[in-house]
């Protein structure tokens, strides 16, 4: 994992985005257009989505180091590497939907493709298993980050998530005793503890849908 080198892209997308702001202008032109069940807390509703989008992309060099670290202690790091150095190269080498994105609107792009391939993990896991590989749950940030993307260009990114999980998570995965080992570690304090560290993101920051859990998708 470099992890080193995602952090450096993002501290130069902050200071491009510092000389020349062009994401905190597209927050600013979308804010009327946001689903309605997407409420901002306060009266700096421009600064609030601003805050949350850079926490957002700030999170996934932090996430993807812990979860390597996790899945090196819980001994399943060869079936778990693989997929975070997917979430890794979509920052490093973007796929070709991303080509003529730059500074944090790419970062953005290249933020949510990295959190959906860990919530897309954690939904393969508790299909099999009953249980998240991560105990991190972004759902309501990534239909967030969704919405200040965009319907058509979301779903695209979706679709390179899902292609790039094909032939990485099969069956086989599931069964190996190192997995099914991780399992009944998950309540296991020192696990828990590695993901204490994020509350809800969008909370946290005074973002949140105003949805029941069954409607969530209705936002997207």
């Amino acid at each position: 994992m470099n992890i080193a080198a995602l952090r450096t892209l993002i501290q130069r997308a902050q200071q491009q985005e510092a000389q020349q702001p062009r994401l905190a202008d597209q927050l600013s032109a979308s804010i009327d257009a946001l689903h309605p069940a997407i409420r901002l807390t306060g009266a700096d509703t421009a600064g609030v989505l601003g805050r949350f989008v850079h926490a957002y992309i700030e999170q996934v060099p932090d996430m993807l180091d812990a979860a390597n670290q996790v899945a090196r202690e819980a001994g399943i790091e060869l079936q778990i590497k693989p997929v975070l150095k997917v979430a890794e190269e979509f920052f490093l080498h973007p796929p070709p939907v991303m080509a003529g994105h730059e500074g944090l609107d790419c970062l953005l792009d290249e933020a949510y493709l990295a959190h959906r391939l860990v919530e897309e993990v954690n939904d393969r896991y508790i299909a099999h298993l009953g249980q998240p590989l991560i105990p991190l749950d972004t759902t309501v940030a990534n239909l967030i980050a969704h919405q200040l993307i965009g319907e058509t260009f979301a779903n695209q990114l979706d679709e390179a998530v899902q292609q790039a999980l094909d032939g990485l998570l099969d069956s086989e995965t599931f069964d190996q005793a190192s997995v099914h080992a991780y399992r009944e570690r998950l309540n296991d304090p020192t696990v828990e503890a590695a993901w204490k560290r994020w509350p809800c993101l969008s909370r946290q920051l005074g973002v949140e849908l105003e949805l029941q859990q069954a409607d969530i998708q209705s936002a997207v």
